[in-house]
């Protein structure tokens, strides 16, 4: 039998493998049932009797020994009793913290450096919103003007339709509690003008 599959009888092609009288490559199928035994003990092991995986936080050490939280659980805030979202807001500042996160960190970096994991691909690159140098202007209403409409010739998209005003107005808190030279608000200004933009 084993000759009678090879066309010039000393060697196999990939179209005659010897099997075995059933049709089953034997060999496989146990290499198959020991690989799902190994996953489900590693399963039963990793569930019920290592305690599980804790993703919410990550510990590191410092140099004295001590152990820190490297990443925490961000707690949700309300601001739905902000009635005016434009004027300096600390419960404004730390919701911006959120939004930023999950919309911008993404391409301006975690600290707002302009370093984001996506932003390494984009140009002009994402400005650093630490250092400021706006091109649009720095403060309040003309950073809502940018979020609001983007910037023409960049990546940077508007987010008229993609996020509510507070959130933008949010951004916008956010945003100045972490820029180092700042542009003084007219605050007359943000007073007259910011209730009326959406």
């Amino acid at each position: 039998m084993a000759n009678q599959n090879r066309p010039d009888g000393n060697h196999p092609d990939a179209d005659h493998r010897e099997e075995s009288q059933d049709g089953v490559n034997s060999g496989g199928v146990v290499a198959f049932i020991f690989s799902m035994v190994v996953t489900f003990a590693c399963f039963i092991y990793v569930t019920f009797f290592s305690g599980g995986v804790d993703l919410k936080e990550v510990k590191a050490t410092d140099d004295s020994g001590a152990t820190q939280t490297v990443a925490k659980v961000e707690e949700k805030v309300d601001v739905s009793d902000v009635t005016e979202p434009w004027l300096a807001n600390e419960k404004m500042v730390k919701h911006g913290a959120a939004v930023y996160k999950m919309n911008c960190a993404m391409c301006h970096g975690v600290a707002g450096a302009g370093d984001g994991v996506a932003g390494g691909g984009l140009n002009p690159k994402p400005r650093n919103l630490i250092e400021g140098k706006w091109k649009q202007g720095g403060t309040s209403l003309q950073l809502f003007a940018t979020l609001q409409n983007g910037i023409p010739g960049s990546s940077m998209q508007g987010y008229k339709d993609a996020l509510p005003a507070k959130d933008r107005w949010a951004l916008v808190q956010f945003i100045r509690s972490i820029t180092k030279d700042l542009p003084a608000d007219v605050e007359a200004d943000l007073k007259a003008k910011a209730p009326g933009l959406k």
